[in-house]
């Protein structure tokens, strides 16, 4: 399965929303430096989902 994220990172509360599109809005705490807002991301999409955290891949985004 694929779907769109969009990741938002520093937020004050972790949360996964999904908006009219489908898309899903995961915000996560931590910050997007060496990669700890993708992994963070990807934890709570494994969570929300009920996979292990190796189900998901991230296909593309941005990195600082």
């Amino acid at each position: 399965m694929q779907v769109k994220i969009i990741a938002h990172p520093n937020s004050k509360k972790p949360r996964i929303e999904e908006d009219l599109l489908g898309t899903l809005h995961v915000y996560v705490g931590s910050p997007p430096l060496e990669g700890r807002a993708n992994k963070e991301t990807r934890d709570s999409l494994a969570k929300h989902f009920n996979i292990p955290r190796s189900g998901v891949i991230l296909l593309s985004g941005q990195k600082t």
